[in-house]
C-alpha cells in the first residue's frame, strides 16, 4: 500500500516487534528509570521546593507546587523517551549496528523501517508514562477517570517527538552532534514550556515563543487531564501535536531516504 509518495504497509509492525524483543531482554533497566525517577523528583520538589514555594496560581487555580509539577514530569517523560529513542538509539541501530541494512535486505521498505522506529519510540513513551502514572497516582496526584486519558496522549506525543527526533537523525552527520539539538531544542523546552513555573511569569514575547514549543501544549493538556478539568487548551494541545505528526512524520521519511538511499 502506498500512502502518497511513501511505501508503508502493516509490515512496519515487524520492525516494532523486533525492538520489543530487544526491550524485553533488558526490561528491568527500562522499568526502573520511569519507576524511580518520579520518586526522586517528588522527593526533591515535593519536600524541598514545595515547602519554600507553597502554592502556585495557574489561570485562576491555586495549586500546590507538587501538584503543579507532576503533569510536567509526565510530559517530559513522554518527550524524552520518544526523542532519545529515535535519535541516539536509532542512530546506533542505523550507523553502528547496521540493523537498518539488515532489515532493508528483507522485503521491508525504508519507509516501513522508519515508521516502525517512530512507532516504537511512541510505544516507549507510552510504557514509561504508564509506569510513572502509577507511581504519582499512589500519592494522589492524578484525578481519575480523567487521568486515564494521559495514556493515549502519551502515544500521540511520542509520535510527534519521535518523528522530530528522526528528522534530526536524518540530518545529523555524527552521533556527537546530537548535543546541538538537545542544547538548542530540548533544553529550552525543558525549562520554558510551563514545566517548572507558570508561563505567566515569562515576558510577553517569551510566552508567545513558548507557544511554538510542542512540549508547551503537551504539558498543558497533561496538566488539565491530571487535574480532571476539561478546558479548550486540551483540544488546542491535541491539534498542535497532530499537526506536528502530520508535518514531521513524512519529513522524517524524506530525510532518512535521502540519507540512506540517494
Amino acid at each position: 500500500m502506498r500512502i502518497g509518495r511513501f511505501d508503508v504497509s502493516r509490515r512496519f509492525i515487524r520492525v516494532w516487534h523486533r525492538n520489543l524483543i530487544v526491550y524485553r531482554k533488558i526490561w528491568l533497566v527500562n522499568f526502573l528509570t520511569p519507576l524511580l525517577e518520579p520518586l526522586l523528583y517528588l522527593a526533591a520538589f515535593g519536600i524541598g521546593l514545595s515547602a519554600l514555594i507553597g502554592s502556585v496560581r495557574v489561570e485562576g487555580m491555586e495549586l500546590s507546587y507538587v501538584v503543579f509539577i507532576t503533569p510536567s514530569l509526565l510530559a517530559i517523560t513522554m518527550m524524552y523517551n520518544a526523542f532519545f529513542e529515535n535519535t541516539y538509539t536509532s542512530f546506533v541501530r542505523m550507523y553502528y549496528q547496521k540493523t537498518f541494512d539488515a532489515m532493508l535486505a528483507t522485503p521491508l521498505s525504508l519507509d516501513e523501517v522508519i515508521t516502525g522506529e517512530i512507532m516504537w519510540g511512541a510505544t516507549k513513551s507510552l510504557i514509561a508514562t504508564v509506569i510513572m502514572l502509577g507511581v504519582v497516582s499512589a500519592f494522589g496526584l492524578v484525578r481519575y477517570p480523567e487521568g486515564l486519558l494521559v495514556i493515549p496522549l502519551s502515544f500521540l506525543g511520542g509520535i510527534a517527538f519521535g518523528a522530530i527526533g528522526m528528522v534530526f537523525t536524518g540530518v545529523i552527520p555524527s552521533i556527537d552532534m546530537f548535543n546541538l539539538p538537545i542544547f538548542l531544542f530540548i533544553s529550552p523546552m525543558f525549562l520554558f514550556s510551563g514545566t517548572f513555573f507558570p508561563m505567566e511569569g515569562l515576558p510577553g514575547w517569551a510566552q508567545k515563543l513558548a507557544l511554538l514549543f510542542p512540549l508547551t501544549h503537551l504539558v498543558q493538556a497533561t496538566r488539565w487531564l491530571c487535574l480532571g478539568v476539561f478546558r479548550v487548551e486540551i483540544l488546542w494541545g491535541l491539534a498542535y501535536l497532530v499537526a506536528c505528526c502530520l508535518v514531521f512524520f513524512p519529513l522524517a521519511l524524506i530525510v532518512m531516504k535521502r540519507r540512506l538511499i540517494h
